[in-house]
């Protein structure tokens, strides 16, 4: 069915960009996997463009939601005669309710940046990063904050590119940074709209990733195009169909399949031309720190190894480099500001390093559990009792790729699938689908809050059969039910009243049952809802930002008013709940 055209770049375009690109990278991916030589043959490149992608969409798409909500608090303050005091009112949503084009390139910038894979990945955030900084300023006949035409897109597609090769620290031709250049000169050449000005960054992207070979050696012996390139292509692709309606045909290159980890031609390959070592390590994180640290930590890891991506600005940035000291690099980063979401990947390969072939294989468990926690303080306690974590920090959600990571991870031939949020029952189930497809039994149970997966873990039993565990797993979290106490970010309608920016707010199974002034006291009311249908055992869940004299207050509430109940307390880290509650 051919796509209906968006005749400018403006917020709808946005959505229907990414929506298209993963859509295409998610055709396109293994054929991207398989060609993936450079910088490393791990062949997963067409994998890290589609999560990373895969989190830009989840970002515009959680913008559209947000103002679906606003526009429909916005509509209850009319129908009171309360239109002017509610979030500024239909100015402060850009006129229709809809999100506005700096708010959706800014979603994709950022989601694309928190959710940024392997080398091809992070090269694309920066690029996408950079097409914003441009598209969220910039309007065509004074649409500053509603649109952009056809210059507009010239500049964005010429700012990504030079960006991009600005973040790599030794950028090489014949690689995605060529390709991206390729398309910004096509684009400066064009004239009239969007449409026109995409199909000519498509079409010199194509020509410049046929010529890729001869380029790269590494290339040119494996008998392949880019992969990197070739993900970029194909997400350019989609931004011709998001103008036209209808996507280009099939690109003709070279696609010779590599065998990765094998003893082809390239297996191996670095970025060093002709050094088949290679260093051991893939290092990847998120840092929170100022430009002067990050522009230390640029000359620290350089000198520690290759492959060298740093993106990103405003005080957030990805990091991505191989080393053959992993921890050298991530202890760069504590010196430079607060890393977190570390992942480090071991490529196997070279004289100095065991290679896969000769590594024993790992014996696969017969039973694990995977669970998704808010805090690093209940990631340890979940990681104690057994299972293995994914972190899910406030405003970022992890992509369903890197919940079948985890499971993957695991390496167990069966998996209970902890996702411990109502809003990513979507994401497990696609996790739970791909993961099943390799082979691996799971069983997804939908907890809602972290206090249930708590409840589900804690009568686990691996030596029990698989259905009977997750009965009893399941049962255990349906039993407990869940609270949190938090502070609005803004004014807004609830299901308790309209709140105010900086109340306080006491969700119970996920809606707002309390607003108030005091953590301590809305603690204590919802608490007290909470009892009053019976319970046995209360669990508190502090993040770092709470009192412990909250739960203080909490357990000696407990203690005098309710005979036969226990009290739990663990520190969650940061969470984004002041407190979460459960009771069993």
């Amino acid at each position: 069915m051919a796509q209906v055209p968006q005749r400018f770049f403006d917020a709808l375009a946005v959505r229907t960009w990414c929506g298209l690109s993963l859509r295409a990278l998610g055709r396109a991916r293994e054929e991207i996997d398989a060609i993936n030589v450079y910088p490393v043959a791990d062949g997963d490149t067409g994998t890290n463009l589609y999560l990373t992608v895969e989190s830009a969409f989840a970002a515009v798409e959680a913008v559209f939601a947000a103002h679906e909500v606003d526009g429909a608090v916005r509509d209850a303050g009319a129908r009171d005669g309360e239109e002017g005091a509610l979030d500024g009112g239909e100015g402060a949503l850009g006129g229709d309710g809809g999100p506005s084009l700096a708010d959706a390139v800014g979603a994709m910038a950022h989601g694309a940046l928190i959710g940024a894979r392997g080398n091809s990945g992070t090269i694309l955030a920066q690029l996408l990063r950079g097409m914003a900084q441009v598209l969220a300023v910039r309007g065509d006949s004074g649409h500053t904050s509603g649109h952009t035409e056809g210059a507009g897109l010239r500049l964005a597609l010429r700012h990504a590119a030079a960006s991009a090769r600005q973040a790599v620290a030794h950028p090489a031709e014949g690689t995605v940074l060529t390709v991206a250049s390729a398309a910004a000169d096509a684009a400066e050449e064009a004239e009239g709209d969007c449409a026109e000005v995409a199909r000519a960054a498509y079409e010199g992207a194509r020509a410049a990733l046929v010529a890729t070979p001869g380029q790269l050696p590494v290339l040119e012996r494996a008998g392949v195009v880019d992969a990197g390139g070739h993900g970029l292509v194909t997400v350019l692709a989609a931004l011709v169909e998001t103008f036209t309606g209808r996507a280009p045909g099939p690109v003709a290159v070279p696609h010779a399949r590599v065998e990765h980890g094998g003893a082809g031609p390239a297996a191996g390959e670095c970025a060093t031309e002709g050094d088949r070592s290679g260093p051991a390590f893939e290092v990847i994180y998120l840092l929170e720190a100022e430009d002067a640290a990050v522009a230390r930590l640029r000359q620290r890891l350089d000198a520690l190894g290759d492959s060298l991506v740093v993106v990103g600005g405003d005080g957030l940035w990805n990091v991505h480099v191989h080393v053959d000291d992993a921890g050298a690099a991530v202890e760069a980063g504590v010196e430079a500001g607060r890393p977190y979401r570390i992942r480090i990947t071991h490529f196997g390969h070279g004289d100095a390093h065991t290679t896969k072939a000769e590594r024993p294989p790992r014996e696969r468990a017969q039973r694990a559990v995977v669970a998704v926690v808010p805090g690093e303080g209940l990631a340890e306690l979940c990681t104690e009792a057994g299972a293995t974590t994914v972190l899910a920090r406030p405003g970022e959600p992890p992509a369903s790729g890197e919940l079948v990571q985890a499971v993957r991870r695991a390496h167990a031939r069966e998996v209970v699938l902890l996702p411990n949020d109502a809003e990513l029952r979507h994401t497990a189930a696609a996790a739970a689908e791909q993961a099943r497809a390799e082979g691996i039994r799971v069983a997804l149970i939908p907890t809602r809050s972290a206090v249930q997966g708590i409840a589900a873990l804690a009568v686990h039993e691996p030596g029990r059969r698989f259905d009977e565990d997750v009965v009893a797993m399941t049962s255990a979290a349906g039993a407990t039910r869940h609270a949190e106490v938090t502070v609005a970010e803004r004014q807004s309608w609830t299901t308790a009243g309209i709140c105010q920016a900086g109340d306080v707010l006491g969700l119970i199974d996920g809606d707002v049952a309390v607003i108030g002034a005091d953590v301590s006291e809305v603690a204590a009311t919802v608490l007290d809802r909470m009892l009053s249908a019976g319970g046995e055992l209360v669990t508190l869940v502090l993040g770092d930002e709470a009192p412990q004299a909250v739960a203080d207050r909490l357990e000696a509430r407990v203690r005098d008013a309710y005979l036969a109940v226990d009290t739990v307390v663990y520190r969650g880290g940061r969470q984004g709940a002041l407190l979460l509650v459960g009771v069993e």
